[in-house]
């Protein structure tokens, strides 16, 4: 049975979300939940039946948002770098955390290591497109001033993470560049280009509204470049939910009309809500690692615990590796 650490005292909310989300996901799918954190405080959380079905593992030290990533490594007493550890001792096979997320990306490659062949691991943001289906945009924070090799190998390994855990049997795979032309982009962009121009299921350069508009599975672009994108979706998203809440509230045709459109607008918020998705996965390291937002509630903690599951399951470090090894033997032979 899959064993997942759950960083319990990351998050902006203290433990009681985690510990909630914990539970739910405990409910619904069999696997061995081990909570990392303070002792004291997770028992006072955790309800007397789940005392002997959830596993505590005491951590005296709470690295916080305002604390340098830099320092993680050295505070072997944080509820994060423990849970870290137990992936690295075997004692689990993956770690959620809605902690700090450079103090996570930062243990979870340091401690673990990166798999054969990868140079630099990409974190995987999971983004809402038009239809029902979801987008892979890579790398959103792990690594900034890429080198096309970098880039290339996010493709493939965001290629690797849409086909086991999407079932998509070819993903169409883009580079984020500022326009379709094979002469767009910046000088590194080309370069991973060329690399990419006979890979499986490579369609070339993606703009940014293809993101969104689900033509393309997978958009690979540097990290610096990948985070600006996601906060600014967050931004947009976030903007609009806020105007069309103000213009319903100032008028009662629209308030009649929200009224009718309520199925339309609880399905638009499950497409857009992050909490569907639970954390973005950190590709290219020994174990698993799904990084969640601060602000994650029990829902996204759920999902995040599942996600995590899965990844484990379907064995997509693997895939990961034998990709990568194809793609250098080829290079090898040119």
């Amino acid at each position: 049975m899959v064993r997942i650490a759950i960083d319990a005292m990351g998050g902006d909310f203290g433990p009681e979300p985690i510990i909630k989300g914990c539970i739910q996901a405990f409910k619904q799918k069999k696997f061995i939940p081990i909570l990392v954190g303070k002792k004291d405080e997770i028992l006072s959380l955790l309800p007397k039946r789940y005392r002997d079905k959830i596993s505590i593992v005491q951590a005296d030290d709470i690295i916080s948002m305002g604390d340098a990533a830099t320092d993680a490594i050295k505070r072997k007493e944080s509820s994060i770098y423990k849970a870290i550890d137990l992936v690295k001792m075997g004692e689990a096979d993956g770690i959620v955390s809605a902690g700090h997320s450079g103090a996570t990306m930062t243990l979870a490659t340091l401690r673990l290591g990166r798999l054969k062949g990868v140079v630099r691991p990409a974190l995987a943001a999971v983004m809402p497109t038009k239809s029902k289906n979801r987008s892979i945009l890579l790398d959103v924070g792990a690594n900034v001033d890429s080198k096309a090799e970098h880039i290339v190998q996010f493709a493939i390994m965001g290629g690797c993470y849409a086909e086991d855990m999407f079932g998509i049997d070819t993903p169409s795979i883009g580079l984020l560049a500022n326009g379709e032309e094979k002469s767009k982009g910046n000088e590194v962009t080309k370069e991973a280009f060329k690399l990419l121009d006979d890979y499986k299921g490579f369609v070339g350069n993606v703009e940014g509204g293809d993101i969104f508009n689900a033509s393309c599975d997978v958009i690979a672009c540097d990290g610096f470049v990948g985070n600006l994108v996601l906060k600014a979706s967050e931004g947009v998203a976030a903007t609009i939910s806020g105007l069309i809440k103000e213009y319903i509230r100032k008028s009662p045709v629209a308030i009649t009309g929200a009224l009718l459109m309520r199925k339309v607008f609880k399905l638009l918020k499950k497409q857009m809500d992050y909490e569907e998705v639970g954390g973005a996965p950190l590709l290219g390291i020994k174990g698993c690692a799904i990084v969640s937002h601060g602000k994650s509630g029990p829902k996204a903690i759920k999902n995040a615990i599942f996600q995590a599951i899965n990844y484990t399951e379907t064995g997509v470090n693997k895939h990961i590796v034998h990709r990568i090894a194809e793609l250098k033997a080829k290079e090898e032979k040119i």
